[in-house]
């Protein structure tokens, strides 16, 4: 349930026009579009089809995931594991910081400002259910637009090794949303052998 539509609708504004500055783009039916704006907008059409009445900080969450992602790049840090986590770590507090200032602007309370500022940081993953509502909505996007491009990049075993750390993410409802997911032949059988392995 949305409090302020007028509210939500401009801080949803502001989260595109921030995202609709990302210089890298996704062709999508021969059009362009700034490719964090666009899963921004994914996120959103998924949340609503998956939980329709999702709480508002939930839907701010999920919009502003990625909000303004691509001025940290990964090349910023180690090429490592430690790097890799050191790099999403200072992305979630960015986003969060990012997401509160946004959210500041256009009037919103301060609990719902650290409540959304809880989520995009994940904390308490497994613990909460709206934590764990928007992770399974993360991964069912990544899986419905992403997962194809990105193991085309890299073997097979660590496409695996990567499908099976995303399921352990998702409930036993995200589960069953994934494996009715429109996926390429291809995508199938990633999926499989990495559930079956």
């Amino acid at each position: 349930m949305i409090l302020n539509q007028a509210r939500f609708d401009e801080a949803i504004c502001l989260f595109n026009a921030a995202n609709s500055e990302d210089p890298h783009q996704e062709i999508v039916d021969g059009q362009p579009y700034p490719k964090e704006l666009l899963y921004g907008q994914r996120m959103s059409a998924c949340l609503h089809a998956v939980a329709p009445n999702a709480p508002e900080a939930v839907q701010l969450a999920a919009r502003c995931q990625h909000i303004r992602r691509w001025t940290i790049p990964r090349q910023d840090f180690p090429m490592d594991r430690p790097g890799y986590h050191k790099w999403r770590n200072t992305l979630k507090k960015f986003h969060a910081q990012l997401a509160s200032e946004i959210l500041q602007q256009v009037g919103y309370d301060a609990e719902t400002i650290q409540r959304v500022q809880a989520l995009l940081q994940k904390q308490q993953l497994h613990l909460d259910p709206e934590m764990q509502l928007l992770e399974d909505v993360i991964c069912l996007v990544f899986l419905q637009y992403y997962f194809l491009d990105f193991a085309a990049q890299h073997p097979e075993d660590k496409i695996i090794d990567i499908v099976q750390k995303t399921w352990r993410k998702m409930t036993p409802e995200g589960h069953r949303l994934a494996l009715q997911l429109p996926l390429a032949s291809e995508a199938q059988e990633l999926i499989g052998k990495a559930l079956n392995g």
